[in-house]
């Protein structure tokens, strides 16, 4: 089993910044990738970044690309999603989820094993 627990949202206005994290402990060897997922109220989880557990690989949606930056510290067990240039349509709560068998499907959610509780993000205009 892996446990995930995210820190660092929070209120901000347009054009500000946050940074979140996410604490993995546990079976950690048996992660291959990190993932960040987003739901805002009335909309599916939409996925959002993702970062391979060692290669450094990343991914990014369309919507977030250039504003925010996946990371890991994997001394530390530990993934970052820093949020630059937030818009009142990035309110949400954001999930970081970790996949076992990394595969093409890194977007899709069903392909996560493991998930945080998941931290608030809110963006004011």
């Amino acid at each position: 089993q892996v446990q995930l627990v995210e820190s660092g949202g929070g209120l901000v206005q347009a054009g500000g910044s946050l940074r979140l994290s996410c604490a993995a402990s546990g079976r950690t060897f048996s992660i291959s990738a990190m993932g960040w997922f987003r739901q805002a109220p009335g909309k599916e989880r939409e996925f959002v970044a993702l970062i391979s557990w060692s290669g450094g690989i990343t991914y990014y949606a369309d919507s977030v690309k250039g504003r925010f930056t996946i990371s890991r510290d994997n001394a530390k067990n530990t993934v970052y999603l820093q949020l630059n240039s937030l818009k009142p349509e990035d309110t949400a709560v954001y999930y970081c989820a970790a996949d076992r068998h990394y595969s093409s499907m890194y977007y899709n959610p069903l392909a996560y094993d493991y998930w945080g509780q998941g931290t608030q993000v809110t963006v004011s205009s």
